[in-house]
Parts: C-alpha cells; sequence; structure tokens
C-alpha cells in the first residue's frame, strides 16, 4: 500500500467465504496481513443465530485476533425470501444484530430490498419502503446504519430506484452497500451503475466474474468483466473512505448452497493478494 492508505476503511474480508469455522475465518483474514473482517456465518449458522455461549465466543475471538468487524450481514430483504414474509422475523434478526453490533464496535447491517413474489410493480415497490422505514427507524435507535446491497429486491439494479429507496425513508440510517461483482450476475455494467451512487456508498464488496454457459464463472478480482479497476478508480477518485471487502465467491456462494470447508483458505487468500495488488495500482 502507499504511504497514504487507500482505502481509510482498509481492506477485510467475509469470513465465511474462507471458511465455516471462526478461527479459520479470521486466520484467513490475518494470512493477508489485514485487520479487518466482515461476518455472515459461523459453522454453517447465520451469526444472528448464534445462541449466548456462541456470541460470547464469536467477539472473544474477534477481539483477541485485534480485528475490527466492518459489517454484519443479514438476511433481511435478502434473495432468500420474500417481501411477503412476516416483517417480525426481520425486527427480530436486527434485533439480535444489533446487540452484536455494540458487542463489536459495528456500525454497519447489511440489507436488501426484498424480492417480490408476485405484487404488482407499485405495490411491491410500497411493502419495501414501508419495510425499510421500520427497519431504518428500529436501526436509529440502535445506534446502526443499515446498508442496502445492489444484490436482490426492487432497488438492487437500478440507480434510480436506489436513490428513490434512500429518498422515501429519507434517515441517515440507511446507506448503500455497493457490490462490484453483482453486475456480471444481475446483468448491468457494474461501473455506469457506481457513478451515479457514488455520494451514497458507505460500504464495497469486491468479486468478479466472468460469463458461463450456466451463469457467471467468478474469478479472482481483475480477471473477470465487473470492472473491478474501473470501480476502484472511481472510488477513489471520489474519495471513499470506507473499506474494501473481499467476496470472491470462488468457494461459498450462499444462493447455490455452497460453502468453502477447509480447502477455502487457499482460494480466498489468492484473491485478497489480488485486489491489494489492485488497489496498489489504483491511481490517485
Amino acid at each position: 500500500m502507499r504511504a497514504e492508505i487507500w482505502p481509510a476503511g482498509g481492506l477485510a474480508g467475509i469470513g465465511d467465504e474462507a471458511a465455516p469455522d471462526l478461527d479459520g475465518q479470521l486466520a484467513a483474514v490475518r494470512a493477508l496481513g489485514w485487520n479487518a473482517v466482515e461476518l455472515r456465518t459461523v459453522d454453517g449458522h447465520a451469526v444472528a443465530d448464534l445462541d449466548h455461549a456462541g456470541r460470547d465466543r464469536l467477539v472473544r475471538a474477534v477481539h483477541a485476533a485485534e480485528l475490527t468487524v466492518v459489517c454484519l450481514d443479514s438476511r433481511i430483504g435478502g434473495w432468500a425470501g420474500s417481501v411477503l414474509d412476516p416483517l417480525d422475523r426481520d425486527t427480530a434478526e436486527l434485533s439480535a444484530l444489533a446487540g452484536l453490533c455494540a458487542d463489536l464496535g459495528t456500525p454497519f447491517v447489511r440489507v436488501m430490498s426484498y424480492p417480490n413474489a408476485g405484487l404488482p410493480e407499485d405495490a411491491w415497490r410500497r411493502a419495501v419502503v414501508e419495510r425499510l422505514r421500520v427497519l431504518t427507524g428500529l436501526a436509529a435507535g440502535y445506534g446502526i446504519t443499515l446498508l442496502h446491497e445492489n444484490c436482490a429486491g426492487w432497488a438492487a439494479t437500478s440507480a434510480e430506484r436506489s436513490l428513490a429507496l434512500l429518498d422515501a425513508v429519507g434517515s441517515p440510517a440507511l446507506k448503500l452497500l455497493f457490490d462490484v461483482g453483482n453486475g456480471v450476475a444481475h446483468g448491468y455494467d457494474a461501473p455506469s451503475l457506481l457513478a451515479e451512487l457514488l455520494p451514497f456508498v458507505a460500504h464495497v464488496h469486491v468479486k468478479d466474474a466472468a460469463d458461463g454457459e450456466a451463469g457467471p464463472v467468478y474469478t479472482l478480482p481483475g480477471d473477470g468483466r465487473a470492472g473491478v479497476a474501473e470501480c476502484l478508480r472511481l472510488l477513489r477518485s471520489a474519495g471513499y473512505a470506507g473499506a474494501l471487502s473481499l467476496e470472491p465467491h470462488l468457494v461459498t456462494r450462499p444462493h447455490e448452497g455452497r460453502w468453502a470447508d477447509s480447502t477455502g483458505a487457499s482460494p480466498f487468500v489468492a484473491a485478497g493478494r489480488r485486489l491489494a495488488e489492485l488497489v496498489e495500482a489504483t491511481p490517485c
């Protein structure tokens, strides 16, 4: 990295992309020399579902490893559910994650904007906005910020919709998480979308992919067609101050039901090294 460190928020990685167990996840991040991790699952359990002992162990292990947790990834509004699922399930998950955020000093929780379930377009939008108003109000009370990812849901693939969602919710407790690699899977040009959303992006995921016959084929950052290098240039030129969090999907792909085993650390570390090289090469 340069003497003037960029990004200011540092490099991080979603731990379960490297290993199922917490120790393996933290070790993979430390092997890269990074001081930050993002958490989604531990031993196959969403972090929100950990029991009291599991939560205590997680907090102790993260502190012992001297790592910062940049974000907790929830299932709220995600690809596995729909806009008609019970809202109380999401408020309960947010409550659990808010407590964990407090214990870990984590400011962010990742959410999405609810896949449709047969509603007319206007009704889908209204339901998404109503739900995220409730959830963002709760988040503000907890002292955390929800980050909407450009993945699944009403506002996922359109800058117009993402900005409309932020405007309709109208709270500083809702910002954007931009995933560089999602454009390949969802059919849009990531740098073009990012250029419209830059002022509102508080966190970034990095993956890359090429086109395959059955869908995206995930690659090391920079080897696919997601436009990783161009997105990094846009972020740097805009003065982006958040973290870059690695989510390579080389082994773990939750939407396919695929999770890393003990062999996942090596490709994760290789992807992390490539990301560090791309960051180093990103012009001022």
